[in-house]
């Protein structure tokens, strides 16, 4: 009996550590998600800004030059998915919503994912790790520009899309598709003013370079999303694994009330029986 109850006390307090380590986890994705919802402000100002200049910059194009969106033919595909585990079905909802990528060239995005797409026997023509806190997102956002880049100098792409999860209050983690390239000119607002501006560069050549600081910040802001949709993930992962652990608790509590109370009344039983038994010596004597 002794050697049982040491054996749930033993269990307890391993629980109990899972419990610390799952609690820790948890702050940790908290403190990320909301980092990472934060500097999505920055983002997404720095986008319009951008946006706004195209608008300018389309507005100086010839007239036949404004509208019209090239066909895409060769697509590449990006996709933000997780980097650690502990965060539920993160990377396969987002593969998922992926559909057929057997005409796309892949470039994918977080460790997690890549095994998951490996599972699958996906194969990835550019992947990388994705940084383990904000700050590391505009770098990461450089290197799969650089990796596009080379792409379409060599005429392998002409056309890139983003898929990437986010979150929102109310409603949870979503699937969202962007595409960033080639870009629909209709879709940037014109200036209001239509006063001269004063450029010190070619239209086409300031719209080139627009585009590119474009298309990174729009990288920067899926980044961003998919950083805290992972963390808002793995909270849910770790919350459900927090109840879970209570409820073992719990029981395994209510059974080390149950055996201690069992090996008292043995005891009792035993010191009852050994009385009972002297008595009869005792008035021999």
């Amino acid at each position: 009996m002794t050697e049982r109850l040491a054996d749930i006390t033993a269990r307890i307090e391993g629980i109990r550590q899972l419990g610390t380590v799952v609690n820790a986890m948890r702050g940790i994705a908290a403190a990320r998600a909301q980092q990472g919802r934060t500097q999505l402000a920055a983002v997404n100002g720095y986008a319009q800004t951008i946006a706004a200049a195209i608008g300018r910059a389309v507005s100086l194009l010839p007239i036949n030059q404004q509208s019209g969106f090239p066909r895409r033919t060769r697509l590449a595909l990006v996709l933000f998915c997780a980097e650690q585990g502990f965060a539920g079905a993160f990377s396969e909802r987002v593969l998922d919503s992926a559909g057929d990528l057997s005409s796309s060239e892949l470039f994918l995005v977080g460790t997690r994912g890549a095994t998951v797409a490996a599972e699958r026997n996906i194969v990835p023509r550019w992947r990388s790790a994705a940084p383990s806190h904000s700050l590391g997102i505009p770098k990461l956002a450089d290197g799969i520009a650089e990796a596009l880049y080379a792409r379409i100098a060599t005429g392998e792409i002409d056309a890139l899309e983003v898929i990437f999860a986010r979150w929102q209050p109310g409603r949870g983690i979503h699937m969202e598709r962007d595409r960033l390239f080639p870009l629909d000119s209709a879709a940037f607002p014109r200036p209001v003013n239509t006063d001269s501006q004063l450029i010190n560069l070619a239209p086409e050549t300031l719209l080139g370079e627009l585009t590119a600081d474009y298309v990174h910040a729009k990288l920067c802001h899926a980044a961003l999303h998919a950083f805290a949709a992972e963390n808002e993930a793995r909270m849910e992962a770790m919350a459900s694994a927090h109840h879970q652990i209570e409820r073992q608790l719990s029981s395994l509590q209510a059974i080390e009330r149950t055996v201690r109370q069992e090996e008292i009344t043995g005891e009792i039983i035993e010191l009852a029986a050994g009385e009972t038994a002297s008595c009869p010596r005792a008035r021999a004597k």
